[in-house]
């Protein structure tokens, strides 16, 4: 049985390493044109095929409620940054696509953000990182 003290300080340490090391990132987003949450939809978007992306998937690799990404991306709509059109395959659902300026933004951003990324996580070496990774996965993946 998992030894529940060890359990309790491996989750703070854990919980508290993320929102110091979010907390310092954010600043990559102090002077761009785009906010932490639109980097986060256009990282999806900018990723998938065509640069589209349905808006479910979208807003499953989101931290915030799906009416919060709705208004999120209509916002994003009403700025040029993407393009929402009915998807084909669900008639229910949205499709959601990066315009150009849109894409140029998170690339501009992207650049920034991934060497913030890249630096901060400097701090532990390749096989620490890809053990990270591997830990966190799992915990994801139950």
């Amino acid at each position: 049985m998992t030894d529940r003290k060890l359990a309790l300080e491996a989750w703070e340490s854990l919980f508290r390493a993320q929102h110091e090391l979010f907390n310092e990132m954010n600043a990559d987003f102090d002077h761009g044109d785009l906010a932490q949450a639109e980097y986060d939809v256009l990282l999806t978007v900018t990723r998938s095929p065509d640069m589209s992306a349905r808006l479910r998937d979208v807003t499953s690799n989101m931290l915030i409620s799906q009416p919060s990404v709705s208004r999120l991306v209509d916002r994003m709509v009403a700025r040029g940054l993407v393009a929402k059109c009915p998807d084909p395959d669900d008639g229910r659902g949205a499709l959601i696509r990066a315009t150009d300026a849109g894409a140029r933004a998170f690339r501009s951003i992207a650049t920034v953000h991934g060497r913030s990324i890249a630096e901060r996580m400097s701090r532990l070496d390749d096989d620490e990182l890809q053990a990270l990774r591997d830990l966190t996965e799992k915990l994801r993946n139950r």
